[in-house]
């Protein structure tokens, strides 16, 4: 495992692109696919209202964006909210070995499968986060249900 101030710096490239998707009309949520040693390989953010999209969320854009890759056993997926069952479901698949979210208050997503799945967990519990994506849903509660499938 990596310092707690590492975690931090690559959680801090998620919000960057979490922001990134506010800015444009869409929903805060940012994440980043890292190496063993936090090198940046992909960024990205949900666009499922941008591009009209429901597929793109932050994690399979950030996965996307890092390309092909050997293997994913030592890579990190750091996201600004902990990954809903679609997202957890394409760690699980890719063997992606740690998941960095930046909180799990507004939703806690599959991260007890993950779990449970030998997957590594690490909750920086950011107010950052919290905060922007439950200003997020209050303001926009249709778009909000309808990303997490209610």
């Amino acid at each position: 495992m990596l310092p707690r101030s590492d975690y931090e710096r690559m959680l801090e490239v998620a919000i960057a692109e979490a922001r990134i998707g506010l800015r444009e009309g869409g929903i805060p949520i940012g994440a980043a696919l890292c190496d063993a040693t936090g090198q940046v390989l992909g960024r990205g953010h949900n666009r499922r209202v941008q591009e009209n999209d429901p597929s793109i969320h932050g994690e399979t854009d950030a996965f996307r964006k890092a390309g092909r890759q050997r293997h994913y056993q030592n890579t990190i997926m750091v996201t600004t909210l902990a990954p809903c069952w679609y997202c957890s479901g394409l760690v699980r698949q890719f063997r992606i070995g740690t998941v960095v979210i930046g909180e799990s208050t507004n939703f806690t997503g599959g991260v007890d499968w993950l779990v449970e799945n030998g997957i590594t967990v690490i909750n920086l519990d950011s107010s950052v986060c919290r905060e922007m994506l439950a200003d997020y849903i209050h303001q926009n509660p249709a778009i909000w249900n309808e990303d997490i499938g209610e």
